[in-house]
């Protein structure tokens, strides 16, 4: 199928993880995480990983280590139709 890039907006700090909605093109994930050092964007990946339903070794980041705006892809490994539409109706939500 192919590897998938995601394009993701992260909100740390948020009252509870939730991973779905859109902020312009991107995917928004929100996090309890404090950005400091990391910790939001690895919650983050933590997050879509679970909500996608792939392991999180399977989701990496791209581009944007300390942006709010990031770039994820998921390996070809893990993608498959499923995950696919799981993809679509987070960013529908």
């Amino acid at each position: 199928m192919g590897a998938v890039r995601v394009a993701i907006r992260v909100r740390p700090g948020a009252s509870r993880t939730r991973v779905g909605g859109r902020y312009g093109d991107r995917l928004v994930v929100a996090v309890t995480a404090r950005a400091v050092e990391g910790a939001a964007t690895a919650a983050a990946l933590a997050a879509l990983s679970a909500a996608l339903g792939v392991r999180p070794r399977f989701v990496e980041l791209v581009s944007g280590a300390t942006s709010r705006d990031k770039v994820v892809e998921v390996a070809d490994d893990a993608v498959d139709e499923a995950v696919r539409a799981r993809l679509e109706a987070l960013l529908d939500a």
